[in-house]
């Protein structure tokens, strides 16, 4: 409308019903031109496998299909994949790569786990480990299948190609380094194939990948901690990044050490948060020179708070037991 009205001035042509058409031309073709793009970039996308930030911001919304299957049935990696995402969002906007890819990627790294969640300890109860009645080489190729599973899962929702590479690569060719161990102490070592063990690959490929993968040890290991001090969180991070870093994971992702020493520091920045500890609340009233502190004597204090609970003392019983409690 601008550059019509612009023309039209330069023309001279002020009070010309022309001008009143160049406007609604203008204006029309501004809609057109939108609604055309709109309809244009999904095949755009599915052609030449490239997902745009709009596609992007779908799949971040949490209600989506696929992440409510999994929030129903493996609650744990659903969690777990939550937290993931916001670390890589947060460390993403500290190294400058793509904070929205690294997030969305972050949420759908674990889906091939819908399949077999119990055989991920994240969604087991009772303390009950399925894998404690298998041989560890075939603890091994179910736990490597997640990412198959997750390959064609991904695939038939139409997540993208970036989406998808990040789900393979984001275990790069890891160890799989428990039940390696326990290989060896059954079989010997010198019978135990380390391959066997690894993930198939490849290792991370771009930056969102490689803070997948970071992200992804980092959350999973945080929660063995027994007493997650900012210190000890500090230590467990730097460990796990230097142990991925030294198994060359990392090498083709473009992640530099600056990089990794900014990572670190917004990991520990996320999971202090997510691990500080709270206040214990007393359940008895804190006495000061024998009174309680708004000026009452304790006595008087306890009186009024029996007396309180005792008139509702019939009725909250039968509150309980409908529910089970008493």
């Amino acid at each position: 409308i601008v550059l019509a009205s612009a023309i039209n001035i330069y023309t001279m042509n002020f009070f010309d019903f022309k001008l009143l058409w160049d406007w609604i031309f203008a204006f029309s073709g501004g809609i057109g031109a939108g609604i055309v793009t709109a309809g244009i970039v999904p095949l755009i996308e599915i052609t030449f496998g490239y997902t745009t930030d709009i596609s992007l911001l779908e799949l971040a919304n949490l209600d989506k299909p696929i992440l409510r299957r999994l929030m129903l049935e493996a609650p744990g990696t659903y969690h777990h994949s939550v937290l993931v995402g916001t670390l890589v969002e947060a460390a993403a906007s500290e190294i400058g790569a793509n904070p929205l890819l690294a997030k969305v990627c972050g949420y759908y790294h674990d889906i091939g786990k819908i399949k077999k969640p119990l055989y991920f300890v994240e969604n087991q109860v009772n303390g009950k480990n399925i894998h404690d009645k298998l041989a560890p080489s075939m603890s091994s190729l179910i736990l490597t299948a997640h990412i198959k599973t997750g390959v064609e899962i991904a695939k038939e929702n139409r997540l993208g190609r970036t989406i998808i590479d990040t789900i393979i690569q984001h275990h790069g060719t890891s160890l799989i380094t428990y039940f390696y161990e326990k290989a060896k102490q059954i079989r010997g070592e010198g019978s135990v194939d380390i391959s066997d063990f690894r993930y198939p690959g490849p290792i991370p490929q771009t930056r969102e990948a490689g803070l997948v993968m970071l992200a992804d040890v980092v959350e999973a290991a945080s929660r063995t901690l027994e007493n997650p001090t900012p210190s000890r969180i500090q230590g467990l991070v730097q460990e796990l990044i230097n142990k991925i870093f030294s198994d060359g994971q990392l090498d083709n992702c473009e992640l530099t050490l600056k990089d990794l020493h900014k990572i670190a520091k917004s990991f520990n920045k996320i999971l202090n948060g997510i691990h500080h500890h709270r206040i214990e609340y007393p359940e008895k009233l804190t006495l000061v020179n024998g009174k309680a502190k708004d000026g009452n004597s304790g006595k008087q204090q306890s009186k009024q708070m029996q007396d309180g609970f005792g008139s509702n003392k019939a009725k909250g019983t039968g509150h309980l037991k409908r529910l089970g409690l008493s």
